[in-house]
């Protein structure tokens, strides 16, 4: 067995065995012009690194940065030359691949890069300060033998305060280990909280999905339902009813993509209390 990931240029490769990767590189060495790194330090600016009790580090942890943050299109004056923000929101967004603490604060800073107001660029001067004390956080990925897929989701219902749309976010783990994450506007403004719920969970949910099918790619497919944790009794009704009734006949997509994964048993939809916060969900199984 053997994998190989390539983005544009960049390749990594493992085997399950040294003599077969190395067969391997052979292989590609006499159809390509590349060049032999060895073994994986980086990838894409991503530092790896193995410890002795086997942990791949690379990037998280509660986070400092204002999360409550609701920044207006209107608030303030305009930046003088947007040019520089547009390139320091561009900056953040690639560091959220391996920093899920800073992903809500640099989606609120995304939201405005056609015309960025002072508030805004303070906000990520507020980010780059935070990181800049943080340089040490990483990521640990544990070699586990569970495999379970569990998801966490969650909502801020219309919480712009200009589109009243909701921000949707989500963390998924494969056994142990924080693999996935989001912080994204949703797309419509949901009428009810248990509708931005559900939209959020739907989220989640195709994110799974993705993951699943990768999985079984990799010859490594999960046998057990995917556990999908939200804290909105309705939302979890409407997983497993799938009865349009006046108030959720609008969301009829999402619900039947939902229900359609449950009924597969491939998903189970499951209430977690409000009052466990998202940093202790993201620290849940790492070391502190």
């Amino acid at each position: 067995m053997a994998y190989l990931l390539l983005y544009v240029d960049d390749i990594i490769v493992t085997a399950s065995s040294t003599a077969f990767l190395q067969h391997l590189l052979d292989r590609l060495h006499s159809e390509f012009a590349m060049t032999d790194l060895g073994d994986l330090h980086f990838f894409l600016g991503i530092a790896v690194s193995r410890s002795s009790d086997g942990l791949f580090l690379s990037h998280p942890v509660p986070t400092q940065v204002d999360t409550q943050s609701k920044l207006s299109a209107t608030e303030g004056d305009l930046v003088p030359d947007a040019t520089e923000y547009r390139s320091l929101a561009g900056a953040l967004q690639y560091l959220t691949l391996t920093r899920p603490d800073i992903s809500y604060a640099v989606q609120q800073v995304c939201l405005h890069m056609h015309a960025p107001r002072m508030s805004h660029l303070a906000l990520v001067k507020r980010v780059l300060r935070y990181l800049h004390g943080t340089m040490d956080f990483v990521l640990h990925l544990h070699a586990s033998s569970s495999t379970t897929l569990t998801a966490y989701s969650d909502v801020d219902w219309a919480g712009c305060p200009d589109s009243r749309r909701s921000t949707s976010g989500y963390c998924v783990y494969y056994g142990d280990s924080l693999i996935s994450w989001s912080s994204k506007r949703q797309t419509t403004v949901s009428r009810s909280s248990a509708e931005a719920e559900y939209r959020a969970v739907a989220h989640a949910v195709a994110e799974c999905c993705w993951i699943r099918q990768l999985l079984q790619e990799l010859h490594r497919p999960l046998h057990s339902a995917t556990l999908v944790y939200c804290d909105n009794v309705s939302a979890i009704y409407m997983s497993s009813n799938p009865v349009q009734h006046r108030r959720t006949k609008h969301i009829e997509i999402d619900i039947h993509f939902v229900h359609e994964k449950v009924t597969l048993g491939e998903v189970r939809v499951l209430h977690v209390p409000s009052t466990l916060q998202f940093a202790d969900v993201m620290m849940k199984g790492l070391p502190r």
